[in-house]
């Protein structure tokens, strides 16, 4: 396996851990944890799909992490604890 498969395991096993931890209802998907495992693969997979040149994923991954992104920046703050 070369580098650009692994980055691109590593990512796209980010994002379906953080979805069949979802689906077991384990993380809600308005969760810090399942949208930072989300954006951070997403990034590894759209870094991936740059190294080996395939546009189409990489616009598809980069879309997915602004998603992500957007998520985490629009949750509201967690309150603190006392």
């Amino acid at each position: 396996m070369d580098f650009s498969e692994t980055v691109a395991s590593i990512g796209v096993g980010l994002i379906l851990v953080a979805f069949l931890l979802n689906l077991a209802g384990t993380l809600e998907r308005s969760s810090r944890f399942y949208l930072l495992m989300n954006l951070v693969g997403a990034l590894l997979a759209c870094l991936s799909s740059i190294l080996i040149g395939f546009l189409p994923f990489v616009v598809l991954e980069a879309v997915w992490a602004l998603a992500a992104l957007v998520g985490l920046l629009h949750r509201s703050p967690q309150p603190s604890r006392a």
